[in-house]
């Protein structure tokens, strides 16, 4: 998957271990930057997508950084709190699912280490397609960010907010996965992993990425 990257060219990579991340993270090396890849232990549900990261971040010789933060204090989410189910299917509205303020969080930790950096973008895996529920997913909130984390730094720190597969249906999420090579199976998209971390098959996330493929036309190995 290597593009020959360039050093000049730095982006810090939000990367969960899902399928939406990893895409978004080997388009960020196809445009040439070099990948600092962040991923966010935030007291979820599912620690599979926390190994499925490390190994992403490995195969694309990626610097990794995973950082600690206890949501699951906070609770108010089916992926925080084990004491709510996690649906079979997403409902209209803001979804069970959704952990509130999330992305705010990552993308102001992202920020401070593109800082540190020098870098020049934050790639983010958010999509409004599959998830128009999430209030934190939308353009209009990464462009508001984007604005104060620039009001926020240092003057001379200039990064941009990257979201490449934001209006891609998951179909679309897949071909594009599978243009650039991605390893299907080094990712994690399950809610709610068994204990071997295999996928359950059942939840909403599972349910979506097998009707990505389908459409997609490909296996998901």
């Amino acid at each position: 998957m290597s593009q020959g990257k360039n050093i000049d060219k730095k982006a810090v990579v939000l990367l969960s271990g899902g399928l939406d991340s990893a895409v978004t993270a080997v388009i960020a090396k196809e445009q040439g930057y070099e990948i600092y890849a962040l991923t966010v232990d935030y007291g979820q549900r599912s620690r599979a997508e926390l190994k499925a990261a490390s190994l992403l971040a490995q195969s694309m010789d990626a610097q990794h950084i995973l950082m600690k933060v206890e949501l699951d204090k906070i609770g108010g989410s089916a992926l925080t709190d084990m004491g709510i189910d996690v649906p079979s299917e997403e409902i209209d509205g803001v979804p069970i699912t959704y952990v509130p303020a999330r992305n705010l969080i990552f993308l102001s930790l992202a920020l401070s280490w593109a800082e540190v950096l020098g870098g020049q973008a934050i790639f983010i895996g958010a999509n409004v397609k599959d998830y128009s529920g999430y209030p934190d997913c939308r353009a209009d909130f990464l462009n508001s960010f984007q604005k104060t984390g620039m009001l926020g730094t240092k003057k001379e720190t200039q990064v941009s907010i990257e979201a490449p597969i934001l209006n891609m249906s998951k179909a679309k999420i897949v071909k594009e996965g599978h243009r650039l090579g991605l390893d299907f199976k080094l990712t994690s998209s399950c809610y709610s992993p068994l204990e071997d971390g295999s996928a359950c098959g059942k939840c909403a996330s599972c349910i979506l990425r097998k009707k990505g493929f389908e459409e997609a036309g490909l296996e998901d190995l």
